[in-house]
């Protein structure tokens, strides 16, 4: 059924009556006589072909279908509210700052060349905005996005907050590496098992709460870092196994410094996500980011 103000009319005056619990208890609500209430119900049952809800003496119910039309109605009205925020914005233009929040180096990641992309149309929409991006490990970013000093934050987050909203944006995979001074360097994949592992050094991260030993089922790591770079200087120095995104990895791989061990095995995918308070009304600018961001990665926002 194509929709018009009428049908918009009608499921508005619907609404109200379902929110206030009966025909009667929207009379003062609407400014509405009973039996004008009723007509325009009778009318919207008609143009929608069913029966929305049950009235008479014995009360005020709504059907199956009623129950599913309230609910679609108030997520349309829901959107419309939010578009009307959101052009009204527009229109009295955007302005104050932004603070988004990342974690450290991504910027070698393919997968995350989207946000530059995020970032550009952004500036191009609300270009009086100030933007301030700063950078935190994991667990750091997501205390600041519970404090309110982060609006908007993307990393690969060790855990969910009760509270926060998250969208998956792209996945980042990790591979397990030695260095050229490490004893396994020159070994072939086909002689490491995970025994043979465990007789070095390996790094864990405080972050990923134990996910990069589990594989190795030892009781704690040899040495813990909270970023990439403190666990590639571990790695390099050859006393270190350890696992490190890909697209960072890359470098000293292709200079001859670092190679993966049994990439076949040891690897983990990570997500990153978006992460913001949806607990509180985001503010125009912080909806604008999102929205952007989200549709650049084609991701969707429950």
């Amino acid at each position: 059924m194509a929709m018009d103000q009428t049908d918009l009319k009608l499921l508005r005056i619907f609404l109200t009556i379902v929110e206030v619990g009966g025909f009667a208890a929207a009379q003062s609500e609407l400014n509405l006589s009973l039996s004008t209430i009723s007509s325009y119900v009778t009318t919207l049952e008609t143009r929608l072909g069913f029966t929305l809800c049950k009235r008479g003496r014995s009360g005020f119910s709504l059907t199956r279908e009623g129950q599913i039309v309230f609910e679609e109605a108030h997520r349309l009205f829901k959107s419309v509210s939010q578009y009307e925020t959101k052009m009204r914005s527009l229109r009295d233009k955007l302005n104050g700052t932004l603070t988004i929040g990342l974690t450290d180096n991504t910027i070698t990641d393919p997968g995350a060349r989207k946000i530059e992309k995020t970032i550009a149309r952004f500036v191009k929409q609300a270009p009086d905005v100030t933007l301030n991006v700063v950078t935190y490990p994991p667990n750091d970013l997501l205390r600041e996005i519970v404090t309110g000093a982060v609006q908007v934050g993307i990393c690969a987050f060790p855990k969910t907050v009760l509270g926060l909203s998250y969208v998956s944006l792209y996945p980042e995979m990790h591979r397990f590496y030695c260095s050229s001074d490490h004893p396994l360097f020159n070994q072939s994949d086909d002689g490491i098992d995970i025994d043979e592992v465990r007789r070095y050094r390996i790094v864990g991260r405080k972050f990923w709460l134990g996910r990069d030993l589990k594989d190795f089922a030892i009781a704690k790591p040899h040495a813990m870092v909270s970023d990439m770079e403190a666990e590639a200087r571990l790695i390099l120095s050859g006393a270190f196994l350890g696992y490190l995104p890909e697209h960072y990895a890359k470098q000293f791989v292709e200079a001859g410094r670092m190679r993966p061990i049994r990439p076949d095995q040891f690897y983990v995918e990570a997500t990153f996500q978006a992460s913001f308070d949806d607990s509180k009304q985001l503010d125009p600018v912080a909806e604008l980011f999102l929205d952007i961001l989200i549709d650049d990665f084609g991701a969707k926002r429950d």
